[in-house]
């Protein structure tokens, strides 16, 4: 089984890229951030048309939104309001064997200071509320995965500078120390750097600003898939698509595929 996390910036727009991508490494399980549409707009047939017969949204105008597109049946569905808000940033899906959680954490603004900056303020207290109701709902012996742009680079090789981001906007500390009490409410398997060593670079993000964003290759980390530990061991592959950060009408993500052997 292949599931892959991708901020597609536009469903709508990018609807083509989805169809791409299941031709090249066809995914059972895509989960679709900041889809940016309302779901009466959602292009459910370019969507089976892909090969996703299988459909769970929740989107507004413009901003935020989320989908888990499967070729796998749901068991059940379920949407999850945040810090008081309903803005479309965690849905569910049930499987036979395990549960999915499809997240949009918030970008947080300019400004890493909670009490200055409001919008990075809703950014920490969705983190910890997270890390809350994980470790309230759930025990870290049932099969669940948690994926989506997190929007927060946890480690010194998710970026492109560790010394030199550490005031900027997804990866200062006042996020990571956030983020790893998230990761640590269920011990949650960072999946990427279990095949990917703690000491080698990896990124999923690269700026529309860099002109060259190859050459320059200024990434960061924000889009994540996690497991518990039940299903570690099924673990048995990672890629980031990085060569479609290159496509026509690209997001500014890639794609990240995590396979499963059980």
């Amino acid at each position: 089984m292949r599931i892959a996390t991708w901020n597609i910036n536009s469903v709508r727009l990018r609807a083509p890229l989805v169809k791409k991508l299941g031709e090249m490494r066809s995914p059972d399980i895509l989960c679709l951030q900041e889809t940016k549409t309302p779901d009466e707009h959602f292009p459910f047939e370019a969507m089976r048309e892909a090969g996703y017969e299988h459909i769970h949204i929740h989107g507004m105008k413009g901003y935020n939104g989320l989908a888990i597109l499967s070729k796998l049946p749901f068991v059940a569905t379920d949407i999850h309001h945040r810090c008081g808000q309903e803005d479309c940033r965690h849905i569910a899906a049930s499987f036979d064997g395990f549960e999915l959680h499809n997240l949009y954490i918030p970008a947080g603004g300019d400004e890493p200071d909670p009490e200055a900056n409001e919008k990075f303020a809703h950014k920490l207290d969705f983190v910890n509320e997270m890390a809350e109701w994980f470790e309230n709902r759930y025990v870290s012996d049932q099969a669940l995965v948690a994926v989506g742009d997190f929007n927060i680079a946890p480690y010194e090789h998710d970026v492109w500078s560790h010394k030199q981001l550490l005031k900027v906007v997804s990866h200062t500390p006042p996020e990571t120390e956030a983020l790893e009490k998230m990761r640590a409410s269920l011990d949650w398997v960072d999946s990427a750097r279990h095949f990917v060593d703690m000491d080698k670079k990896c990124y999923t993000w690269w700026s529309y600003r860099n002109r060259d964003w190859k050459k320059s290759n200024r990434g960061r980390r924000l889009d994540h898939v996690w497991v518990t530990r039940p299903l570690e061991s099924s673990l048995s592959g990672h890629e980031v698509l990085s060569e479609a950060r290159d496509w026509e009408k690209p997001s500014d993500h890639a794609p990240v595929l995590i396979d499963f052997e059980f």
